[in-house]
C-alpha cells in the first residue's frame, strides 16, 4: 500500500467525524452566533489577510457551515497527502485540524477551529504552489524572485469551486518535471522500505577484463540499479562495462566504463541521499513557478550545460563552464529575459576584478597585462606609463580596465546579454580546452560556452532565413555590434542536482557548490522528513 493510501486510509473515520461536528451555526441563538463571529474575529486578527477574508463575509462560517463538507474533506485529503509532495508534516498536520474540530464545546471554540482551518489551507498553497522555505535566506547567491500566491485569490478561487478537491489539487506545480520529480521520490521512498541497492562497492579503481568479489559488488550494484539484467557473471565483461557507461552518463561523469575512484563513490551514495535530492529538486521546482516561456534559455549550473528549449523540447545544447567555487565568484541562480547579443564584444573589466586581481599585478609591473586598456572617467585611453599605481588601494583606483575586441579576448567573439544586477551573461572564450574537464568550475561568475557560434545561430533562426550568413558578416567587420532578438526569451539559471528527461528517467550530479545540503538542512529544518523505513 502507497504511503498516501495508507495515511488517507487512517484519517477517513475521523474526517467522518469532523463532518459531524462541523454542522451548521444555530440561527435561533443570536448570541451564540455573536460568540461565534467574535471568536473568529479574534483568532484571525493578526493575520491581515485572513482577518480581511472574514471582515468581507462578515464573519460567517466557511469551513464549518453545513454545505461546507466537500470543501472540509478535500483540505484534509490534501494535508494528508503533504509529505507525498516533501512538504513539512508536522505543519500541515490533518490530525490537528481534526483535533481542533473533535474537541469544540462551543460555538466559540469552532471559530477558533474555523479560523485554523483558513490558516492551515494558506499554508500549504503557500509551501506547495512556491516553496516551504525562503532560499535566498539559505544561500546568498539564489537571487530567484519567489512569486507567493495571494491569499485573497486562494480562498476566493476555493470559494467560488464546485469542486474544491481539484482546486487543492491544482496547488501543486503543473509542470512534467515536477510530476517525474513526485514518482521519483516514491519510487526511491519504496525502494529504501525494501533495503536500498545492496552492500557498497570496495573502493579503488576496477576495469573491464578484472575478476573478484568487488568485481561481483560492482555487478550487483548494477543489478539493483536497473543497469544490468541478472547475471551471475564474476568478470567486468562488456555487459558490466556498458552498464558502468550508462550509469556515468547519468550521472554527468566521464563515460569510459571504467569504475575509478569518483565513479564507485557515486554509485556507493546510498538511495536516501539521492532521495534528498530529489526532495530539494521539487522544492526548487516550486520556486521556478510554472511560467518557464514556451521557448527558453536553461542553464543547470551542476551538470555545466546550456540549453535551448522550444515546447518543453531540448532542441539545442551545449557545454558550459560556470564560476569557480571560491568567494564571489560562484555563478548565481536568477530568472530573467535575454534581449540582445553582441558580436566582437570588448570585455568592460569588473570592477572587482580589476582592484582584486590586476591592481596588485599593476602596482608590482605597471605593464602587466598590457592587452588591457586604462580608461579613465570620461572614457578616455590612458597610458599607463602616465599612471603611478602604487598611490592607489583597491578603493581608491580611478580607472576602469577594458579589452578591445579580439580573437584573444576573455569573451571570445560573442555574448549574450539579459541585462541584471549581478553582471551575469553567457559568452565565447578563447579557453577551449577547459570545456574537456569533467567538473567544470572555472570562470568569474558568468557562463561560458562551448558552441557559441551555433547558440547564436540556434536565437538567430527565429529572425532570419540565414542565422549563419547574417552572424558571420557582422563577425567579420571585427567591430563590436549588437544584434537585438526580435523575440527576446526567459532564461533560467537553474541548480539542480537531480533532474529527470521526457522519459521518467532520472539522472543526478554533484553538489558542486554545497547549495543543494543547505537547502536540505532548511527544509529539514522546517520539517521535511525522509520516509520511515519500514521493517
Amino acid at each position: 500500500m502507497r504511503l498516501v493510501d495508507l495515511r488517507c486510509g487512517l484519517l477517513a473515520g475521523a474526517v467522518a467525524v469532523v463532518l459531524g461536528l462541523a454542522g451548521p451555526l444555530p440561527s435561533h441563538a443570536a448570541m451564540d452566533q455573536a460568540a461565534f463571529r467574535q471568536a473568529v474575529a479574534e483568532a484571525a486578527s493578526d493575520d491581515a489577510a485572513v482577518a480581511a477574508f472574514y471582515r468581507d463575509r462578515d464573519y460567517a462560517a466557511f469551513w464549518t457551515k453545513a454545505d461546507a463538507a466537500e470543501r472540509r474533506a478535500a483540505l484534509l485529503t490534501a494535508l494528508a497527502q503533504a509529505p507525498d509532495h516533501g512538504l513539512p508534516a508536522t505543519r500541515h498536520d490533518p490530525h490537528a485540524l481534526i483535533a481542533a474540530f473533535r474537541e469544540a464545546r462551543t460555538l466559540r471554540d469552532i471559530g477558533r477551529a474555523e479560523v485554523m482551518a483558513t490558516r492551515m489551507f494558506l499554508s500549504y498553497a503557500r509551501d506547495i504552489g512556491s516553496g516551504v522555505i525562503d532560499p535566498r535566506r539559505v544561500v546568498t547567491d539564489i537571487k530567484r524572485q519567489i512569486d507567493r500566491p495571494d491569499p485573497a485569490d486562494l480562498l476566493a478561487r476555493l470559494a467560488a469551486a464546485d469542486n474544491p478537491g481539484a482546486v487543492l489539487r491544482s496547488l501543486a506545480p503543473r509542470s512534467p518535471e515536477y510530476a517525474r520529480l513526485l514518482r521519483e521520490k516514491t519510487r526511491l521512498e519504496q525502494l529504501i522500505a525494501e533495503g536500498g541497492w545492496g552492500p557498497r562497492v570496495p573502493s579503488g579503481t576496477l576495469r573491464p577484463g578484472q575478476t573478484g568479489t568487488a568485481v561481483v559488488a560492482l555487478r550487483n550494484r548494477m543489478i539493483a540499479m536497473g543497469y544490468l539484467a541478472r547475471s551471475a557473471a564474476a568478470s567486468y565483461d562488456a555487459a558490466l562495462q556498458k552498464a558502468v557507461q550508462a550509469f556515468q552518463l547519468d550521472h554527468g561523469l566521464e563515460p569510459d566504463g571504467v569504475a575509478g575512484a569518483g565513479t564507485v563513490d557515486e554509485i556507493n551514495i546510498a538511495p536516501e541521499e539521492r532521495l534528498k535530492s530529489i526532495l530539494v529538486a521539487m522544492e526548487r521546482e516550486r520556486w521556478l513557478g510554472d511560467e518557464r516561456g514556451d521557448r527558453h534559455v536553461l542553464v543547470n549550473i551542476t551538470d555545466f550545460h546550456a540549453r535551448i528549449v522550444d515546447a518543453g523540447e531540448v532542441v539545442f545544447q551545449t557545454r558550459s563552464v560556470v564560476g569557480k567555487n571560491v568567494g564571489d565568484q560562484r555563478t548565481p541562480e536568477f530568472s530573467d529575459v535575454m534581449d540582445h547579443m553582441v558580436i566582437n564584444p570588448t570585455w568592460n573589466v569588473p570592477r572587482s576584478i580589476t582592484v582584486k586581481e590586476y591592481l596588485p599585478k599593476m602596482q608590482a609591473n605597471p605593464n602587466a597585462h598590457g592587452y588591457l586598456q586604462l580608461v579613465d572617467a570620461r572614457g578616455r585611453v590612458v597610458s599607463r606609463g602616465a599612471v603611478d599605481f602604487s598611490r592607489y588601494t583597491a578603493r581608491t583606483f580611478p580607472f576602469a580596465l577594458k579589452q578591445p575586441p579580439s580573437q584573444a579576448n576573455a569573451l571570445g567573439l560573442v555574448k549574450f546579454m539579459f541585462p541584471n544586477p549581478y553582471n551575469i551573461y553567457l559568452h565565447d572564450t578563447p579557453s577551449k580546452s577547459l570545456f574537456a574537464r569533467e567538473v567544470r568550475t572555472f570562470s568569474h561568475g558568468c557562463i561560458r560556452l562551448g558552441d557559441p557560434f551555433d547558440f547564436a545561430y540556434a536565437l538567430l533562426a527565429a529572425q532570419t532565413d540565414d542565422p549563419k550568413g547574417f552572424f558571420a558578416a557582422r563577425l567579420a567587420t571585427g567591430r563590436e555590434t549588437r544584434v537585438d532578438l526580435e523575440q527576446p526569451l526567459p532564461i533560467h539559471i537553474i541548480y539542480r542536482t537531480a533532474v529527470t528527461d521526457p522519459a521518467g528517467r532520472v539522472q543526478y550530479r554533484r553538489d558542486v557548490y554545497g547549495r543543494d545540503a543547505a537547502i536540505f538542512d532548511a527544509l529539514q529544518a522546517a520539517g521535511v522528513a525522509l520516509a520511515p523505513v519500514r521493517g
